[in-house]
């Protein structure tokens, strides 16, 4: 028994060091180790043929760039641009609706998955909801609808109301998830009775009704305060250059402008609402709309800038509005995706043009259009609404299916937070530049990097990243898309 008795504090002063030395060791460890880690690069890979969708890959390592290197994406974190205020969808009347069908346990499952950004969430950050109905609501109403003949100048019939009974309950489920959320309104349609051709569709504001229309936009802002929902921005009016949509209103550039310097301007600044004034709200061809308006200072002093959407045009009309005001903001607010969706085709699709596109041409936000859809596309209006609207998932019970705008959304938003600024990433000098392999990058509040690269070819492709004197190589198949971050 005494042989396997054992001296421990013998043993001990064998293996003491000083306290001093082991705390140097302890921080040479830790710097190691950070050090290490500063070199890892993050990559996130969704291919179109689904194989791999949204998935993080082996990390990849930052090392001494070499001149053998071909294709370069240089990224120059000097070179700043913009600020970012997030990524994200439209939450539409039927997209809340779709929501509140499900259970309780699997709607906050969802909803955790799209704003948060723990876990497995994808950390969505803006949203955008219709003021009054959307034509992705079941029937069109406004906030001040009354019998035909009437008027409500006083707007003593005000009320949110089918906003209540779905809408409202899930922005402030999303809310407790995400208290940051930013949240922009868009109306489709005044009330009637303030419309030339008294129709929910098309037809022009009449000029009497300019100042009720602004009070109109004030109490929606102050009831969804009431309500805790604070609107941080608004945009004067959905696609005023289409009214064939049900709702929906003509406003032409200068009506715009003579409402938002006479009547909405004035009437915000009054009621000390905080919330941005956007205009246009429509197609990147016509990039003149909100130039026009901008060039007006009296309507400028009131307005933070302009949103645009991209079912006609060229993305880089955004640059053009950039160029002739760059002190005023730009957003990209809606993108449809058609059902039944053709994933090959539209995620790289949306990738390259809105992503990427969007974001290099000066846009704060990237918005695709309707969060959730369900099996048979519905609800939608009649006379006009859209029947073919695929939602950023879809919803049957509680079952979901994610389609390709959340695959497009969740590759940005994840990673590039609110606060984020663009930076330069391109070709460097002396290297080949390759236009098949659009990209952006940014750098976010927590001192990281973030690039997004898509291989727009038909063939997979080899390529480096360089940042200062460290580059790493990657190769992406046709169509695929990564996310870096380091």
């Amino acid at each position: 028994m005494s042989r396997q008795v054992v001296n421990t504090n013998h043993y001990r002063m064998k293996i003491s060091i000083p306290k001093s030395a082991f705390l140097l060791v302890i921080c040479l460890f830790a710097s190691q180790l950070a050090t290490a880690q500063k070199g890892k690069v993050a990559f996130w890979l969704t291919n179109t043929d689904k194989s791999v969708l949204f998935r993080q890959q082996p990390a990849l390592t930052l090392q001494k760039a070499t001149a053998s290197e071909a294709t370069v994406i240089h990224i120059d974190a000097k070179k700043k641009f913009q600020e970012i205020d997030g990524f994200g969808f439209t939450l539409t009347g039927g997209s809340a609706g779709h929501l509140l069908g499900m259970s309780k346990a699997a709607r906050t499952a969802l909803l955790k998955e799209l704003f948060s950004t723990a876990g497995n969430g994808i950390g969505m950050a803006y949203l955008r909801v219709s003021i009054g109905a959307s034509d992705l609501n079941e029937k069109v109403f406004s906030y001040d609808d009354i019998p035909q003949g009437q008027t409500d100048p006083d707007l003593q019939h005000f009320d949110l109301g089918p906003d209540r009974k779905d809408v409202i309950p899930v922005l402030k489920e999303i809310l407790a998830i995400n208290p940051e959320l930013k949240i922009l309104g868009s109306p489709w349609s005044p009330p009637v009775w303030m419309k030339d051709n008294g129709d929910t569709r098309g037809g022009s504001l009449k000029p009497e009704w300019y100042d009720a229309y602004a009070k109109y936009l004030v109490r929606y802002v102050q009831d969804m305060k009431k309500e805790g929902i604070r609107i941080d921005a608004i945009t004067v009016q959905n696609e005023p250059l289409h009214p064939g949509n049900n709702p929906s209103l003509l406003m032409v550039a200068k009506d715009q402008a003579v409402f938002v310097k006479n009547h909405l301007g004035p009437a915000f600044e009054k009621a000390g609402t905080g919330t941005k004034i956007i205009v246009y709200d429509h197609n990147a061809d016509k990039p003149e709309y909100p130039i026009s308006i901008l060039d007006d200072p009296e309507a400028k002093k009131y307005v933070n800038g302009s949103a645009f959407h991209l079912y006609g045009g060229t993305i880089d009309a955004l640059s053009k509005v950039h160029d002739a005001h760059p002190d005023r903001a730009l957003y990209f607010t809606e993108q449809w995706m058609g059902a039944p969706g053709k994933f090959e085709r539209d995620f790289p699709d949306h990738i390259k043009k809105l992503t990427i596109g969007a974001t290099r041409n000066w846009a704060r936000t990237v918005l695709e259009w309707n969060l959730t859809s369900n099996p048979q596309n519905r609800p939608f209006t009649d006379r006009g609404g859209c029947d073919r609207c695929l939602g950023g998932v879809t919803v049957n019970g509680d079952k979901v299916t994610r389609n390709a705008a959340y695959y497009v959304v969740a590759h940005a938003s994840r990673f590039v937070r609110p606060g984020s600024v663009r930076i330069e990433s391109g070709a460097l000098i002396g290297t080949n530049a390759d236009e098949k392999l659009p990209n952006v990058a940014f750098a976010t509040p927590d001192g990281k990097k973030v690039l997004i690269v898509l291989n727009d070819s038909d063939a997979e492709k080899k390529f480096s990243i360089r940042d200062g004197g460290k580059a790493m190589s990657v190769s992406l198949k046709a169509g695929s898309v990564g996310t870096f971050v380091w």
